[in-house]
C-alpha cells in the first residue's frame, strides 16, 4: 500500500472543503483533498447568501466563479397568498456584500474545483475514504480509488467538509438528533420556457403554501429553474399515495396560487430527489486532529438558504485555526471554533423555528412594515449572524416570539 504526507488532508470538494484547501495552499501549506464523487455532481444547496462571499474572496475563488456568470440574487421574496414581501440585501443593517449567486450547484461546485487543480492543489475525485485511526492529533487515513487501489494518507490535521457523507460523523459515533422537527423536501429542476422578462422571471421566492409548507424557486442564468417543496415529513409524504417523488412535486406545484400557471406541466429535466428528515446535528464539532464542517456538522433547513454560508464558514475558520496552530499559537478549539460556530447557528436555528411557528411570517407580511426592523432581519438573512449590533441577533431567542405576540395582539384589538 502506497504512503503519502501532507500537511492537512481535507475530505469533500464542496464549497466548504475549497474554501479550506484553497486558504492553505496560499498560505504555503501541503493539502490534500479527497472526493467520493465524479465531479459535475448533482447537489441540492443552489441559493447562496452574501456572507458568503467575503469567503469566496478571501479563498481566492471569487474570480473564477465571478466568470461564469451565474444569475445574481440581490434579496429573496416571500409570498403568501396575495401578500409579499421581498428583502433587498442592500437595504440591510450594518456592513457587508449586498448581493451572492444563485447556482446549478453541479456548475459551481465544479467550477470551484476545477480552480482548486488549477491552483496546483492536489485533488483526488473518486476517491472513497475507508478508515480513519489517530495517534495523538496526527491521523492515517486509508483511501481507495476509482479503481480499487488503496492508499494511506498520512496527516498532521484533518478537514472534514464531507457534507451529507460525514465522514467523520459516521466513523468515529458523533451524530446526534438535531433539535429541529422533522422535515423533507423534493426538488428538480425544469426548463423555465413561461419565465417573465426582468426581474419578476430571476427573482428568488418563497411560495408558502401553508405555515410549514413551502415552495422554492430558483431561477438560473442558464435558463433553468430549481423547484422544490419542503414541509413536515408526514405532509411531503401525503403527497404522493405511490411515493412518487414526481407526482408528489407536481402536487405541490398544483397548491400554488402564484406559480401553477408558470410551471403547470413543465417538464422535470431529471427525476425529481427526496431529501427525507435532512436536519443533522453533531456531538461535537472537533477532537484531536480534527475538525467537522459544513453539513458533516451541522445542517439546519433551506429555507433561508444558510447551508453553503455556514459550510465555508467553518471551512475558513478551522483552515485558519489550523494555520495558527500551526505556526505555535495556541488555540482554544472550544472557544474559536465550536462556542463562534455554535452563536450563528443559533441564530439562524431561531429563524428556523420561528419560520415553522408562523411567528416570523407574521414580521415579514405585517403591514405597515418597520423598516427598522426589516433590515435587521435582512441582514440575518444574508448571513451575518454575528454581527450583536443588531438586536436580531443579539436578542433572536426571543425577540421575534414577543414582537410577533404584540402584532398579533394589535390585530385582535382592532376594530374591524
Amino acid at each position: 500500500m502506497t504512503k503519502e504526507f501532507v500537511d492537512v488532508l481535507v475530505i469533500g470538494a464542496g464549497p466548504s472543503g475549497c474554501v479550506s484547501a484553497s486558504y492553505l495552499f496560499k498560505n504555503n501549506v501541503k493539502v490534500k483533498v479527497v472526493e467520493k464523487t465524479k465531479f459535475p455532481r448533482l447537489v441540492v444547496g443552489e441559493s447562496l447568501i452574501p456572507r458568503v462571499m467575503d469567503h469566496f474572496a478571501e479563498a481566492e475563488l471569487f474570480e473564477a466563479l465571478d466568470a461564469m456568470n451565474f444569475e445574481k440574487k440581490l434579496g429573496a421574496r416571500f409570498i403568501r397568498g396575495a401578500e409579499i414581501c421581498n428583502f433587498d440585501f442592500s437595504k440591510k443593517f450594518g456592513e457587508g456584500w449586498d448581493w451572492t449567486w444563485q447556482v446549478p450547484r453541479a456548475d459551481f461546485d465544479n467550477t470551484m474545483a476545477q480552480e482548486v487543480v488549477r491552483k496546483g492543489i492536489d485533488l483526488e475525485f473518486e476517491t472513497e475514504v475507508l478508515e480513519v485511526s489517530f495517534e495523538g492529533k496526527k491521523s492515517k487515513t486509508i483511501v481507495k480509488d476509482k479503481d480499487g487501489n488503496l492508499k494511506e494518507i498520512h496527516a498532521n490535521f484533518i478537514i472534514d467538509s464531507s457534507g451529507y457523507g460525514r465522514v467523520l460523523p459516521r466513523l468515529l459515533d458523533l451524530d446526534t438528533p438535531s433539535k429541529l422537527d422533522p422535515h423533507s423536501s423534493i426538488f428538480t429542476h425544469v426548463k423555465d420556457i413561461n419565465r417573465e422578462e426582468g426581474e419578476e422571471g430571476t427573482q428568488i421566492s418563497f411560495d408558502i403554501l401553508e405555515t410549514e409548507v413551502w415552495l422554492w424557486v430558483i431561477p438560473f442564468s442558464n435558463g433553468n429553474t430549481s423547484l422544490g417543496v419542503v414541509g413536515p415529513t408526514d405532509f411531503i409524504n401525503s403527497l404522493s399515495e405511490n411515493k412518487d417523488n414526481a407526482e408528489a412535486l407536481r402536487n405541490a406545484i398544483q397548491k400554488s396560487d402564484y406559480y401553477i400557471k408558470r410551471f403547470k406541466g413543465t417538464e422535470f429535466l431529471f427525476e425529481p430527489v427526496k431529501l427525507e428528515n435532512y436536519s443533522r446535528a453533531v456531538k461535537r464539532m472537533y477532537g484531536d486532529g480534527f475538525a467537522l464542517t459544513g453539513n458533516s456538522s451541522e445542517f439546519l433547513d433551506p429555507v433561508f438558504s444558510s447551508g453553503v454560508a455556514f459550510a465555508t464558514e467553518s471551512g475558513m475558520l478551522a483552515a485558519k485555526l489550523y494555520l495558527k496552530e500551526s505556526q505555535g499559537i495556541p488555540v482554544d478549539w472550544e472557544v474559536e471554533f465550536t462556542q463562534y460556530m455554535k452563536r450563528g447557528i443559533a441564530v439562524f436555528t431561531t429563524y428556523v423555528q420561528e419560520w415553522y411557528t408562523g411567528n416570523l411570517q407574521t414580521l415579514f407580511f405585517h403591514q405597515p412594515e418597520n423598516p427598522d426592523v426589516k433590515e435587521k432581519i435582512c441582514s440575518v438573512l444574508a448571513g451575518y449572524v454575528w454581527n450583536e449590533e443588531n438586536s436580531f441577533v443579539k436578542k433572536h431567542d426571543h425577540v421575534i416570539a414577543n414582537m410577533a405576540y404584540l402584532l398579533n395582539m394589535q390585530k385582535e384589538q382592532s376594530p374591524e
